[in-house]
């Protein structure tokens, strides 16, 4: 199994790259490559919370909790929040994460659980589409890919570390097969699983037409504000929130 400094040294070096290819090669800007490289780096380690315990555990929640206030900005905008109720609200989020989900991953997840799994990943990144929201639909989508792309490579090398050649013989090991997996032997773990990645994945979905309806000045589709690259693909996910 991978270490702590091999899964942040393998989610930094494809963070990097992925920050790369999105402003180089897709015209992302500067500063969207930058943080999403940064959250595939720190996503590398969240496949890990279910630990309970070590680096990855207090690392992963005490930067967790510091940054996610700060990338709601655009979220408590658009619901017209006066600055002390944003100061309010981030410490709330803060609290929350630091004592709650904490306590929550320790009490409810099993070491390479359903949260080292494809749909723990998927959902990964889906929360993160919901806490970075964007006037861009192309950079909030690039952005929160870059999560689900730092968990995918935890669970990667995972798989990678449980395979062992001695001798020029091949040899897998118990946790061959416990990261990259859509179900697993517990029932209730599965369709807890899969029952938050419905519910994400519908929220996801309804989230663009709710920032429409409460901010239309900061998140119009019809107004510049920051640089959005043309995707074909976008623009097929785009064309039915247009129409609510």
């Amino acid at each position: 199994m991978a270490g702590f400094k091999a899964h942040i040294t393998g989610s930094t070096l494809v963070g990097a790259a992925y920050g790369y290819w999105g402003t180089v090669h897709h015209g992302m800007p500067m500063e969207s490559g930058l943080l999403a490289a940064g959250l595939c780096a720190v996503s590398g380690m969240l496949p890990d919370l279910d630990s309970d315990s070590g680096i990855p555990l207090r690392e992963t929640t005490n930067f967790a909790s510091a940054l996610v206030p700060m990338l709601m900005i655009n979220r408590f905008r658009a619901l017209d929040m006066t600055p002390e109720e944003m100061a309010l609200a981030a410490m709330l989020i803060y609290l929350f994460m630091r004592f709650v989900v904490v306590g929550i991953f320790k009490k409810y997840t099993v070491h390479r659980g359903m949260w080292h799994s494809l749909p723990a990943a998927a959902s990964a990144g889906l929360l993160a589409y919901l806490v970075i929201p964007c006037p861009s639909e192309a950079i909030r989508v690039y952005k929160s890919a870059a999560v689900s792309l730092g968990f995918m490579t935890h669970l990667i090398m995972d798989e990678i570390w449980s395979i062992q050649m001695r001798h020029g013989r091949t040899r897998l090991k118990k946790s061959f097969g416990t990261a990259l997996k859509f179900f697993s032997n517990n029932a209730w773990a599965n369709l807890s699983t899969y029952a938050k990645f419905f519910l994400l994945a519908y929220l996801a979905w309804t989230d663009h037409g709710f920032l429409h309806r409460h901010s239309p000045e900061r998140f119009n589709d019809n107004v510049p504000y920051l640089a959005e690259p043309s995707e074909p693909w976008l623009d097929m996910l785009r064309k039915p929130l247009q129409r609510r």
